[in-house]
């Protein structure tokens, strides 16, 4: 039995069988093979080979009628599969090391690539798209059918991996994933996020436990306290199964309360909306008892397909949500691409700090034809319901005023085109930098509202990747710093007389609540799986019992204090979430 100790990412218990899945978008992990398997591997990396040039070639038959660029990029790709010195290369690594095919093929064709985009050159330096582009032609065929597992599951798994990109969690089956684990990741990563969103229990930053897991050993993910457990024993494996069933009761008790509002003892109202990546989703907020949608992730729209989606499609999905919440607020945010979350053609071209690159709002200013797109289908959307748009890290006003302008050149194209759209759609920003936040007050002069993004202001004032395990213990929105920030914004919106909420993942963290409302916080935006929680700490307080803790805990000057007071003060109320 081994057990390893994590970072919890989305509460729950589960007890399945392992299901290793090792992704393109990643390094593949180093796992070692008895030396006789080496010939085995060997003839895999031959085979791979083979198969990559068939399927090459039938595509290229396939083409008679392509464009002269598109055969010379088959052409390249051909002269690749068919060099036996990388081959060589590629087989020698799995003699000399003892490792399996899909390693050697994944390291050797890496190094590659990184070579290649070192070179000045521009031609030399693009031919390294191609290099990924073989990479996963060979991964395919090695890992192929490991891959439609995932796709074509009949029995509940337990997901281990290195790292998970957001869209693969998000295309995860819920009735058979139960549940994740991975070596990379922290908390408030995208992955994370949509599997909280999902609802299924999830650990990350487990660093080795790929390399201590075979497929079809039996795990336990504990997704409260942050534990994998390998091949558990009797005794721990019943221990777990009292857990689940006790998990299991707390949240029918919680789902009792859906249809109540959400409103404290001393009769204050309060907003709790859904985060959603699909417009399916929509009704699982609905179901938990959601006021509406507070931030819909419209860029997975981009993550899922092959291709950008059209205007219509675009349209569609926005109309399908809006519909479900009639005069209810539904709030789109466009797009948030780049850092971890790459369109299908953009995957290959990384940054040297994409956190700090060309994401978010910067991405759409510089892709003005694909953010009119959106804004087309968001607007035409705009006359079925309560939609309002929210642009994504905004760091200062000349963005803003850049973004509102661009938007009113859409308004005026679909005017021209005798195209309805609602005239005063609200327009509102993120509030997810530093830099935003301490100019909240010029910025609420040209905005209908703040929505404050916790994860990406946390990151950003604290300098810790959200995402990166080795530094997870310096992230946390209980720091001093962050809760300052975030007064400030609240104090702000409020003397502008403008709405604001918390969308950020402290929104869906029972600890934080009661902090958030003394801070003045009417309105959370969350996982749809924690509105009851959520709901349930509401309804047991009061106004004045928060702002005390709210008083207290801003005159603290200790993160581990802090943290620790927060969570004494939630467990009084609702002891069974912790």
């Amino acid at each position: 039995m081994e057990i390893k100790k994590g970072i919890a990412v989305s509460p729950g218990i589960s007890i399945a069988k392992s299901l290793i899945i090792d992704s393109e978008d990643y390094l593949i992990p180093r796992r070692a093979v008895d030396p006789s398997q080496r010939t085995d591997e060997i003839q895999r990396v031959r085979d791979a080979f083979a198969e990559a040039i068939d399927e090459l070639g039938r595509f290229e038959a396939a083409q008679d009628q392509t464009s002269s660029k598109i055969k010379d990029i088959f052409a390249v790709h051909m002269r690749f599969l068919h060099d036996r010195s990388l081959r060589k290369k590629i087989t020698d690594l799995v003699q000399s090391d003892c490792v399996t095919a899909e390693y050697a093929v994944s390291s050797t064709l890496r190094e590659i690539a990184s070579h290649f985009t070192r070179v000045k050159d521009a031609y030399i330096s693009e031919r390294a798209a191609d290099i990924y582009d073989i990479e996963r032609r060979l991964l395919k065929h090695l890992l192929g059918k490991k891959r439609e597992d995932v796709g074509r599951l009949t029995e509940e798994v337990v997901i281990i991996a290195r790292e998970l990109s957001p869209i693969q969690t998000a295309g995860f089956n819920r009735q058979f994933v139960k549940g994740i684990a991975s070596d990379a990741g922290g908390r408030t990563s995208h992955a994370a996020i949509v599997a909280r969103s999902l609802g299924i229990p999830a650990v990350v930053a487990l660093e080795d436990l790929t390399a201590l897991v075979s497929g079809g050993d039996t795990v336990i993910v504990d997704g409260n306290r942050g534990i994998v457990i390998v091949n558990p024993d009797e005794q721990t494996t019943e221990q777990y199964r009292q857990y689940s069933r006790e998990f299991e009761e707390l949240e029918h008790k919680l789902d009792a309360i859906k249809e109540k509002p959400a409103v404290t003892r001393d009769g204050t109202k309060i907003t709790l909306l859904g985060n959603i990546e699909f417009p399916d989703e929509a009704q699982v907020v609905l179901e938990k008892g959601g006021d509406g949608i507070g931030l819909y992730r419209t860029e997975f729209l981009y993550l899922n397909t092959d291709t950008d989606p059209t205007e219509q499609q675009q349209y569609e999905a926005y109309a399908r949500t809006v519909e479900v919440f009639g005069d209810r607020p539904v709030v789109i945010r466009t797009l948030d691409l780049g850092a971890d979350k790459f369109t299908q053609s953009r995957r290959f071209a990384p940054e040297p700090n994409p956190f700090l690159g060309l994401r978010s709002i910067r991405f759409c200013l510089q892709n003005l034809m694909m953010f009119k797109t959106q804004l087309r289908a968001i607007l035409r959307a705009s006359v079925l319901g309560r939609l309002k748009i929210m642009f994504p890290l905004i760091t200062n006003r000349h963005e803003l005023m850049q973004a509102k302008m661009i938007l009113h050149d859409v308004m005026e194209d679909l005017a021209d085109e005798s195209i309805a759209y609602n005239h005063d759609v609200q327009v509102g920003i993120m509030i997810e930098t530093p830099s935003a936040a301490l100019t909240a007050f010029s910025l609420a002069r040209d905005v209908d509202f703040f929505s404050i993004g916790t994860n990406d202001l946390t990151q950003y004032t604290l300098a810790v990747d959200r995402g990166n395990e080795l530094v997870s213990t310096l992230y946390s929105p209980a720091d001093p710093a962050v809760l300052r920030l975030i007064r400030t914004v609240i104090q702000d919106a409020y003397k502008a007389q403008i709405d604001l909420s918390v969308c950020g993942e402290v929104a869906s963290e029972p600890e934080y609540i009661m902090l958030l409302l003394g801070m003045g916080v009417r309105t959370f935006s969350l996982a749809p799986p924690m509105i009851p929680e959520i709901k349930q700490i509401i309804r047991s307080v009061t106004i004045e019992d928060c702002n005390k803790v709210a008083r207290k805990v801003l005159s603290m000057n200790s993160e581990r204090h802090i943290s620790s007071y927060l969570r004494s003060a939630a467990r009084k109320i609702l002891p069974e979430a912790f």
